[in-house]
C-alpha cells in the first residue's frame, strides 16, 4: 500500500518569531534530550542489561555495563532523532506528536539532523573502542534498520511496518550478549525472537487507540486498514508465539526454575489480557470500553518482569 506525502506543517506551529537558537538554554537542552525519546530507551536498556547477567551467569563487569548502556543510549537516541527529522511532516499533523521539538520549533531540522548523525558516529566509536566491534556493528545496524528500513521504507507503505520494523528494537538483546561474550549463542537469538513477537501485540493496542491520528496522515498501521476483530486476532496469535518462544530458554539449559515460573505466570496473564481484548473486539465494543490500552501498559510491565527474571535466575541455580 503506497501513501502520498502530506503537508510539511500547519501554519503557526513551527517557525515562530524567535529562531530555535534564541530559545532559553534550559528549554533547548531539554528539547535535545526529548529528541532521543528517553522513555523508549529505558525499555531498550531493560532488555540489554539483564542479558549481560545471563551471559556472565552472574554479575558482569560494572564498567562494561555502564559503557554498554551509554553506547546503547547514544545509538538509540541518534536513531530516534533521525526518525523525528524524517517524520517531522506527519508529526506536525498528529495529536500525539504535536509537542515534539521540531514541531514546536524548539530545534531546527538542520540541528536535529546533525544531532542524530553525531550520536550515531559517537555511539559506534564508543562501542567499538571500549566494548567490542561486534557490539558496535550490531548497534549501528539497529540504528540504520530503524531509520532506513522502518522509517523511510516501511512505515508509510505497509500495515506490516511495525512487524518488520520492530527488528531494530530486538537487537539490544544481541548487543547485551555480545558485549560480554563478543560472540553469539542461541540464548540471545531466542530472546531476540521473544522481542520480535512481542513488538506487534505491544504496539498494535496503542495504534488502535490513536488510529485516527495515523489515518489522518496516511500511515497504514494495521488498525487503520483492518477492523478491531482482525487486529485483536493478530495480537492473540503473536502473543501465543511469544509466550511459547520465551519458554525455550529452560529446556536448552540457559535458565532454571525461577525464570520458567515467572515466564509462565507473566505470559499467562498476558494471554488473559490478549484474549480479553479479542473477546471485546468480537462483541464490537468500541471507545473506552474496548480497553485496548490495558494490554499496551501490561506489555511494558511484562517485558520488564521477564528480563528482571533473566537477570535474577543465574543466582538461584
Amino acid at each position: 500500500m503506497c501513501v502520498t506525502a502530506v503537508e510539511s506543517r500547519p501554519a503557526g506551529i513551527v517557525g515562530a518569531s524567535q529562531s530555535p537558537s534564541r530559545r532559553p538554554i534550559g528549554a533547548r537542552v531539554m528539547a535535545f534530550v526529548a529528541l532521543t525519546k528517553p522513555r523508549i530507551i529505558e525499555l531498550l536498556l531493560i532488555t540489554t542489561v539483564p542479558v549481560m547477567f545471563l551471559a556472565q551467569q552472574g554479575v558482569p563487569d560494572l564498567k562494561l555495563v555502564l559503557l554498554t548502556c551509554l553506547g546503547g543510549y547514544l545509538s538509540a537516541g541518534g536513531a530516534n532523532a533521525l526518525n523525528m527529522y524524517i517524520d517531522r511532516d506527519i508529526d506536525a499533523l498528529m495529536d500525539r506528536t504535536s509537542q515534539r521539538p521540531l514541531v514546536t520549533g524548539m530545534v531546527s531540522p538542520r540541528e536535529c539532523l546533525a544531532f542524530g548523525i553525531t550520536l550515531a558516529v559517537v555511539s559506534t566509536l564508543l562501542f567499538g573502542l571500549t566494548v567490542n566491534w561486534l557490539s558496535a556493528w550490531l548497534a549501528l545496524g539497529a540504528l540504520l534498520f530503524y531509520v532506513v528500513v522502518y522509517t523511510m521504507i516501511l512505515k508509510r507503505r505497509t500495515s506490516q511496518n511495525i512487524v518488520w520494523g520492530g527488528i531494530a528494537g530486538c537487537l539490544p538483546v544481541l548487543i547485551g550478549w555480545s558485549a560480554v561474550k563478543d560472540s553469539m549463542s542461541w540464548a540471545p537469538i531466542i530472546l531476540f525472537l521473544v522481542m520480535f513477537f512481542w513488538t506487534p501485540p505491544h504496539y498494535w493496542p496503542l495504534s488502535m487507540k490513536v488510529k485516527d491520528d495515523y489515518a489522518r496522515v496516511g500511515v497504514p498501521m494495521l488498525p487503520v486498514v483492518a477492523s478491531n476483530k482482525v487486529v485483536a486476532r493478530q495480537i492473540v496469535i503473536y502473543s501465543w508465539v511469544m509466550v511459547a518462544v520465551s519458554l525455550l530458554l529452560t529446556p536448552l539449559g540457559y535458565t532454571g526454575w525461577f525464570y520458567t515460573l515467572v515466564a509462565l505466570l507473566a505470559g499467562g496473564f498476558w494471554l488473559w489480557e490478549a484474549h480479553g481484548l479479542q473477546n471485546r473486539a468480537k462483541a464490537e465494543v468500541t471507545g473506552g470500553k474496548l480497553k485496548e490500552m490495558r494490554l499496551f501498559h501490561w506489555s511494558i510491565t511484562y517485558v520488564s518482569i521477564l528480563f528482571v527474571a533473566i537477570a535474577v535466575d543465574p543466582f538461584l541455580r
